[in-house]
């Protein structure tokens, strides 16, 4: 199972140490195989997989072609409703009137068009009830056979992987870049982290883990291996390890039920717990703001029966209010409401990235003679706040200046929402000062390196990869706020889903905004074609998975496209078997079935809290059509939500992300131009060692050479 999820995760092929033979048929098959996908071989793989004996050799590609299918979306069957789509696709109520009008025959009555029409506009008519509506009417098999085969062309993608070093060696380096990751993982990564650090407890270790969640998965593991807790600094350190092994969220943003724990596993939490306040008492400070989740805890924990360890009894007594401790949150509050704004600074210097978020309010709130007391606690807590701090607060100098009509929360669980913006503005020689004190900074962390620094120009316009919870899992899937450039004619949307135990109904559906980011029209299941934009047809169950579609042609006159995905009726994303959302592009001439893997550019899982989700948008400006990656889960209803339901919040979302300057992988590479050489990569393999950075990693580098792709681009974030 590792190897697959390495593979896909860094498109690098364990090498297999299975006995030498002629495994050159094999690699053939192999090579023909990928190509069919999308995927090709390195030359590198492939000596080596024909190098094997036919038995390894033939394992090895099973597991390549099975991983990377998976990946882009090709491991099921993807049919549509409209067995000809994107062509003949009825008008939408007139399908309507023919499944109506076979209900009604099929009941042995008659009725008129005139009838018909009238029945339907009243709303009386529940669409589920129409013979053969949402269920598909033909098989994969036919499906294909109504289509011609894909027409290939030099535009279609054909991604590369490379052969790795033994599985042993590849699992500890991916466990080494998740766990000493100074970014937060998402929800995927950290479950893989848990993984290898089973695997690798015993192998090398990384010499600090900056993110505490990652902490807190090792931790869990070490917990239930009766191993001593390592590098837990803070009480609430102790608190996300007990609710990784109760399954819980370590992140602290939901409630955990805690399990029973055992004599042996309480021992070592109370001793972690009696490490850390005996060490710096203040730090029961942080008690208070997980109370609740502390008197739980206890309650499993038995603090009482373990006399030795007193100064975790104190933890629970915070949380149960005998004992109270303020913090400095609490303390620089103070300050700020008797108008001591300097103060407050002064006392949160002994945090400096609670310091910096804070900045952008005491800067507002300071009076003239106190601003500069501010900027200089500010500047004194830059050498200490963590690299991804530093750039957060980068980015939100650098939309401080720029009009906003509203200003866009998004949370944890990727949820958002606009309110206008109300914040005074801050006077422009002061963004100055705090971003050229931040680029300073920022470019002093940044290592000069040795080789040159070779950069893809695709790379650029991806956005930092600061948190990975601000993204999803999948295939080309960009951090928030990146933007890639789309080629082709057409652009097409897709959308996959299987329910576990009951009837479940996603909607795949299209809005159109026009430059104003007004509504333009929208395409799904209640209007089938809008502009040339057409629907494949509604699917209303999905126990064996089902598929819904929607071609969009990139000569529309609408300027911003928002795909969506709704949730009509049934399990949430969370609680689906599968769901994932992807696109393809291809020319007009290309043909072919619905999905081809070799057109997909991209595929997410959808897994978040809302009952909407808003993958992306697609934006047709000055330089044409870019995706804009936006990964948001709105709330919605608790069922039947429709794209024409939501089109103002949904425009009022999308306009505040799109519109908003994110740092993007250009600033890092112009705070490197200064120490470093960077070369523009433009096909041609250099001579010398150098480091790439770039959407994916080319072949025949020099050896030497030290690449950062997607997956690894969290690495360049400064410590």
């Amino acid at each position: 199972m590792l190897d697959r999820q390495i593979i896909q995760r860094t498109l690098r092929v364990p090498a297999s140490e299975g006995p030498a033979g002629d495994g050159a048929p094999v690699a053939r098959q192999l090579d023909a195989a990928l190509l069919d996908v999308g995927f090709s071989a390195s030359r590198e793989f492939l000596d080596h997989l024909g190098g094997l004996e036919p038995g390894p050799a033939m394992d090895l590609a099973v597991t390549v072609v099975s991983a990377v299918r998976e990946l882009v979306g090709d491991h099921v069957r993807h049919n549509a409703y409209f067995i000809g789509f994107p062509h003949d696709v009825p008008d939408t109520v007139e399908f309507w009137l023919e499944r109506l009008r076979a209900a009604v025959l099929a009941g042995g009555g008659t009725a008129t068009d005139a009838q018909l029409r009238t029945a339907l506009a009243a709303g009386g008519i529940d669409l589920l009830d129409l013979p053969a509506y949402g269920a598909y009417q033909h098989t994969y098999d036919e499906l294909l056979a109504a289509h011609d085969a894909l027409v290939t062309t030099a535009g279609d993608r054909v991604t590369l992987l490379h052969l790795g070093d033994p599985l042993e060696v590849e699992a500890s380096r991916l466990y080494l870049a998740l766990a000493g990751s100074t970014t937060p993982l998402g929800e995927p990564d950290l479950a893989l982290l848990g993984e290898l650090a089973v695997a690798c407890l015993d192998g090398p270790q990384p010499d600090q883990v900056p993110v505490r969640e990652n902490r807190a998965v090792l931790n869990g593991i070490r917990l239930v291996l009766d191993r001593p807790l390592v590098a837990t600094d803070t009480t609430t350190d102790v608190l996300r390890v007990a609710c990784q092994v109760s399954g819980g969220d370590v992140s602290l943003a939901t409630p955990t039920r805690f399990r029973g724990f055992r004599r042996a596993e309480r021992r070592i939490l109370l001793a972690a717990l009696d490490e850390v306040v005996g060490a710096s008492p203040g730090k029961l400070a942080d008690v208070a703001r997980h109370a609740e989740r502390w008197k739980r805890l206890g309650e499993r924990l038995h603090p009482h029966e373990y006399g030795r360890w007193p100064h975790a009894q104190q933890v629970f007594a915070v949380a149960r209010g005998e004992r109270r401790v303020p913090g400095l949150a609490g303390r620089a509050e103070t300050a700020v409401r008797s108008g001591a704004v300097g103060q407050a600074a002064s006392v949160l210097s002994a945090a400096p990235g609670l310091l910096l978020r804070s900045a952008d309010r005491l800067l507002r709130l300071a009076s003239r003679a106190e601003r500069a007391e501010v900027v200089d606690a500010v500047t004194g807590a830059l050498g200490s706040a963590s690299g991804r701090v530093l750039l957060g607060l980068r980015e939100h100098v650098d939309n401080r200046l720029l009009p906003a009509p509203a200003r866009v929360y998004v949370g944890r669980s990727r949820r958002a929402w606009v309110e206008p913006d109300r914040r005074p503005a801050l006077p422009a020689d002061l963004v100055a000062d705090l971003s050229a004190r931040l680029d300073a900074e920022i470019a002093a962390r940044l290592a000069p390196s040795s080789r040159p620094l070779l950069v893809d120009p695709d790379v650029l316009d991806v956005a930092l990869p600061l948190s990975g919870k601000a993204s999803g899992a999948g295939f080309g899937v960009l951090p928030r706020g990146s933007r890639a450039i789309v080629r082709g004619d057409v652009l097409c949307f897709f959308m996959y889903w299987r329910q576990t135990s009951r009837r479940t109904d996603y909607d795949l559906s299209v809005l159109l905004l026009d430059e104003q980011f007004h509504a333009a029209g929208q395409v799904s299941w209640t209007n089938y074609r809008h502009d040339g934009v057409v629907h494949s047809g509604d699917i209303t169950s999905a126990p064996d998975g089902a598929t819904e579609f929607i071609d969009v042609p990139l000569d529309l006159v609408a300027r911003v496209v928002v795909p969506q995905v709704n949730i009509y009726a049934g399990e949430s994303f969370e609680d689906v078997a599968e769901s994932l959302f992807g696109y393809q592009t291809r020319t007009r001439d290309q043909g072919g079935p619905p999905f081809d893997a070799r057109t997909v550019r991209m595929t997410s899982q959808l897994r978040g809290a809302g009952r909407v989700a808003l993958p992306m948008a697609f934006v047709n400006g000055e330089n044409g059509w870019q995706a804009v990656w936006l990964h948001l889960y709105p709330k919605g209803r608790p069922s039947f939500n429709r794209v024409e339901d939501s089109t103002v919040t949904t425009a009022e979302q999308v306009r505040a992300l799109v519109e908003r300057r994110y740092l993007t992988l250009a600033y890092l590479v112009d705070r490197w131009r200064p120490t470093t050489e960077v070369l523009t990569w433009n096909g041609e393999v250099p001579d010398e060692p150098v480091t790439y950075i770039g959407i994916q990693a080319p072949e025949n580098l020099p050896t030497g050479s030290e690449t950062f792709t997607l997956p690894r681009l969290g690495e360049l974030i400064p410590e």
